[in-house]
């Protein structure tokens, strides 16, 4: 089974906020909220917002995505995800994603 990936190459199938949504589970919601308050110190992040199908799937986005530079860079680029990029490697705007999560490069190069 392919996974869901974003247009960083995270895997959108193993993310919370979507998986809250699928399940319209406010307990999950609401963990995730708590986690993500904590992992990128942003205590204003209510519950409420935690929905999502998927960065590039039809359907409601978490209100990051919609000011998301590496989403908004493949968008304007005209790209499916950075690995329809040729600079992708040197990218300096998805390096974070990468350095954090190498999985997310993998997914990538597997797409294409």
């Amino acid at each position: 089974m392919e996974k869901l990936i974003a247009c960083c190459g995270l895997n959108c199938e193993a993310c919370d906020a979507r998986v809250a949504t699928l399940q319209d589970s406010d307990e999950l919601r609401k963990a995730t909220a708590e986690t993500w308050k904590k992992m990128y110190n942003a205590p204003e992040i209510p519950f409420e917002a935690i929905n999502c199908t998927g960065c590039r799937m039809e359907g409601v986005k978490f209100s990051h995505c919609t000011v998301c530079e590496i989403r908004n860079c493949v968008q304007k680029k005209g790209y499916e995800t950075c690995g329809d990029c040729a600079e992708m490697v040197s990218c300096a705007i998805v390096a974070m994603v990468h350095k954090h999560v190498p999985e997310a490069i993998e997914n990538l190069k597997r797409l294409n």
